[in-house]
């Protein structure tokens, strides 16, 4: 197991659905005990979804909150601590996707967007940096876009804050590195997840046209990046990277 004994926080996993679900599977199959934040979900569905991982031979902590306050991110990482003593990976998945033209999107969905996806990002670094600064150890995955790198027609607000947190991400490596710890990107192009279930078949079938591997990914080959970067020694020199499991929709 790559990450037997390894403490991973990993947010946005409301849904158990998709990435949300993804990504925990991948890292409690390695090993991995596990802090999962999730938000406004069903309890007992997320009861179900913790004994799935457990099955696995993995501890995993389920905390409830809204991950774009302060609040939520100090209860996270204090309930870390205080069940695991350490924290050694966190991946950051919380995200939310509305669509509007520029012309008419409200503040307060450019906000809210700006919120959940980038300053969530901050949020949790802050809080979890010194104790991987503490212990000259920690594995900083950030989940972007290819939006983040291309833009994307009324997307302007997800964009940009894709676009902040792989700028973010670039910073923090700089800054962390002789701490033992990396930071690094994963921005995904078209994958097959619920998100992908409400989008029209006519965008559907111009966007295979564009792509040079013509098919949309699976969640199950996004999470192993994850896993790659988050394991010694195979992820220990990559740091201020992006990678993009997008079947060549951004190739950089």
């Amino acid at each position: 197991m790559k990450l037997k004994g390894k403490v991973a926080i990993i947010t946005g996993t409301s849904s158990g659905l998709g990435m949300g679900r993804g990504f925990p599977l991948a890292f409690a199959k390695e090993g991995a005990n596990l802090s999962i934040n999730y938000y406004k979900h069903d309890e007992k569905l997320m009861n179900v979804y913790r004994r799935e991982l457990e099955e696995f031979g993995v501890e995993v902590n389920l905390i409830e909150g809204d991950i774009s306050k302060e609040e939520t991110v100090k209860s996270i990482v204090e309930s870390t601590i205080e069940r695991f003593g350490k924290i050694d990976i966190l991946v950051n998945n919380a995200a939310i996707s509305t669509q509007s033209y520029i012309q008419d999107m409200s503040t307060e969905m450019w906000d809210r967007m700006i919120e959940v996806n980038l300053k969530s990002v901050f949020l949790t670094t802050k809080y979890v940096v010194p104790y991987m600064i503490a212990q000259e150890y920690g594995r900083i995955i950030n989940i972007a876009s290819q939006l983040g790198q291309k833009g994307g027609v009324e997307h302007s607000h997800y964009s940009a804050a894709k676009a902040g947190v792989i700028g973010f991400t670039k910073s923090i490596a700089l800054e962390l590195g002789r701490y033992g710890i990396t930071a690094n990107c994963i921005a995904p192009g078209p994958i097959e997840t619920q998100m992908m279930a409400g989008v029209n078949e006519e965008w559907k079938k111009g966007k295979l046209r564009e792509l040079a591997i013509p098919r949309f990914g699976k969640v199950e080959e996004v999470t192993p990046t994850a896993v790659f970067l988050a394991s010694d020694p195979e992820g220990s020199i990559y740091t201020g990277q992006t990678l993009g499991p997008n079947s060549g929709d951004v190739m950089l």
